[in-house]
């Protein structure tokens, strides 16, 4: 029979390494968060071979007298728990785990010294064994290196990444908490080079802009929002600056860097018709909420977290990052070069010139083939005459010569027209430069505005009951995921009932997705609540739909225009939201200043 028995405390806190020191980056996380909850200004870091070789952080902090050293290195031995309210954290760290655990893998240092003191101490842990304790000359606050890591645990030591990879986690690591502490001074070298250094009490919009990318600065917008006991803060880039992995999102909340699917699907959600699926923004977010409506103790390292509400803080996300972005009017993020401009997906260029708007739409979605409803005509027809009578009005007619305009009217935002190329580009002048907007781009941005507003999101949400309901069979924990939407799916049209511990009854789909496979659009759903805690992918399904809607109705690449029509676009594009961005994330215009054109030909 096996016996039990007590762990020995250097395989306990071995153990409880795994959970917490995965790798340098992970050490280096709870470094730098014991610096700043101890009330640092500023923070210094070195590394030497990616963290494999050596990690140093130093701080201006309280630092600690030599009997707080030796309580620091036992295990859940902590000063920041006052009392047993866990719930309220403030702090970073809170386990009292992190040194117990390096120490017992690594070669830990730990010199420090209060403010008030005359002398540091000095006490080093060689892999869970005490080697030095004795005192030490430094500074006031705290410096702790860490050296040798997993050098004694050689099957942790193998699976660790080259020292290229472990560096770009550990920039990662300080690049989120320098965004997070705006008041806190960062400093850190690689191998004796000086890759981050920001200084103290700096603006946030500021810090972000030269942490995340300096472009930020002008193709972001800065997030100011309350609702409620919660604020939102930060910086989101524009749509038509966009990466194409997601590793340019930055979440904070109260002040602590996580990963959460939660935001992670808001702020898709936010950008849903302004990007394409296959493109991701650039934002940093700061979410505010009370300590006691989020819970932090949820993961060993700390990354991830539960709201009490969810469904309050992502609609509170979603709201302020389209206000936001609206906000920008038509605002659009300017590629500095050509060479940026291979990003953007290219459009088909029609030869002939393409029929009116109101013929489009009626041969595309009334035809008996598709499986768009043709009640989506009426539904929305007015919305299509009342756009085509005012920017279409001419819809073959050639483009013209322009006529002389004043310089009141050179103050548009976008300028005035001044002719056509290739049938694809308006050209216009602008009291600061040259404009060149993408006709079908713009057009496509304006349609889909204008249907929101008529109200077919609303109509594309109504429900087509089928004839007979279908039965999807689910595993029963995407099942209890589903019921526990059943509300929320149905104002999208989609309509569902429980059958059965491992079923789910459909009854109702919405109507421009009828002819879709029902059982697959369910699972897809029942995924989506897995992987992002709300139904997202339904929405934007229903999104994507509107969205070719607007596409196909839009006025084509390869269609002359007349300058009125050129002129009406360009005045409708400015008083309409988001319409720096096409549906897909491209952006609808330049701008070439004058410099930029005086340099192209030798003038400056």
């Amino acid at each position: 029979m096996p016996t039990i028995r007590r762990l020995p405390e250097h395989l306990v806190n071995r153990i409880a390494a795994g959970e917490v020191v995965e790798r340098p980056a992970s050490a280096l996380k709870e470094l730098v968060e014991n610096a700043i909850d101890a009330g640092s200004t500023q923070i210094t870091v070195r590394i030497a071979s990616g963290g494999l070789d050596m990690i140093e952080v130093t701080d201006d902090g309280c630092g600690m007298r030599p009997d707080e050293i030796a309580l620091a290195l036992e295990r859940h031995a902590t000063s920041k728990l006052p009392d047993e309210a866990i719930e309220l954290v403030a702090t970073l760290g809170f386990r009292g785990e992190a040194l117990p655990s390096i120490g017992s893998v690594a070669r830990l240092t730990i010199e420090s010294r209060p403010h008030d003191a005359a002398e540091g101490w000095k006490r080093v842990v060689d892999h869970g064994i005490i080697a030095v304790d004795a005192p030490a000359a430094l500074p006031p606050g705290t410096r702790i290196r860490v050296e040798d890591l997993f050098g004694k645990v050689p099957a942790r030591r193998k699976f660790l990444r080259s020292p290229r990879s472990e560096y770009a986690a550990c920039l990662d690591v300080v690049r989120r908490l320098a965004m997070a502490r705006p008041d806190v001074g960062f400093l850190l070298e690689h191998d004796g080079r000086r890759t981050i250094s920001v200084q103290p009490r700096e603006e946030l919009a500021a810090r972000v802009a030269r942490l995340v990318a300096r472009e930020l600065a002008e193709d972001g917008v800065v997030i100011e929002a309350e609702r409620g006991s919660a604020r939102l803060t930060g910086v989101a880039g524009l749509p038509t600056y966009n990466r194409g992995v997601a590793d340019h999102q930055y979440l904070f909340v109260n002040g602590r860097p996580v990963r959460d699917k939660l935001l992670v699907g808001a702020v898709r959600g936010a950008y849903s018709d302004m990007l394409a699926r296959d493109r991701h923004a650039v934002l940093a977010l700061f979410l505010e909420i009370p300590p006691e409506e989020v819970d932090v103790n949820v993961h060993p390292a700390k990354t991830e977290v539960r709201f009490r509400d969810p469904a309050f803080v992502r609609g509170f996300l979603v709201g302020a990052l389209r206000h936001a972005l609206e906000g920008a009017g038509q605002k659009s993020a300017q590629p500095p070069q050509a060479a940026a401009m291979n990003m953007w997906q290219v459009e088909p260029v029609t030869p002939a010139p393409a029929p009116s708007i109101g013929s489009l739409f009626a041969r595309e979605y009334s035809a008996p083939q598709t499986h768009y409803q043709p009640s989506r005509v009426s539904e929305t027809g007015t919305a299509w005459r009342s756009y085509e009578a005012e920017v279409m009005a001419q819809p073959a007619a050639r483009a013209e010569v322009a006529d002389e305009v004043s310089e009141e009217a050179l103050r548009y935002p976008l300028g005035v027209a001044r002719g056509q190329v290739a049938g694809t580009y308006i050209v216009a002048e602008a009291e600061d430069g040259l404009v060149i907007v993408d006709q079908h781009a713009a057009h496509e941005r304006l349609v889909l505005e204008k249907l929101k507003a008529a109200g077919a999101e609303e109509a594309m949400n109504r429900s087509q009951a089928l004839l007979l309901p279908e039965v999807v069979e689910l595993e029963e924990v995407a099942c209890d995921a589903l019921e526990d939407k059943l509300a929320d799916l149905a104002r999208h049209g989609l309509v569902l009932e429980r059958f059965g511990p491992a079923a789910m009854l459909v009854r109702a789909v919405p109507s421009v997705l009828s002819k879709s496979d029902v059982g697959a659009l369910v699972q897809d759903v029942a995924d989506d609540l897995e992987r992002n805690g709300d139904a997202l992918l339904l929405g934007e399904k229903l999104d994507l739909v509107l969205a070719t809607m607007a596409c196909h109705g839009s006025v084509r690449a390869g269609r002359s225009l007349s300058v009125a029509e050129m002129n009406a676009l360009l005045r409708e594009m400015e008083r309409t939201p988001r319409s720096g961005q096409c549906n897909h994330g491209r952006p609808t215009w330049v701008k070439l200043a004058h410099n930029d054109i005086e340099k192209l030909f030798g003038r400056k």
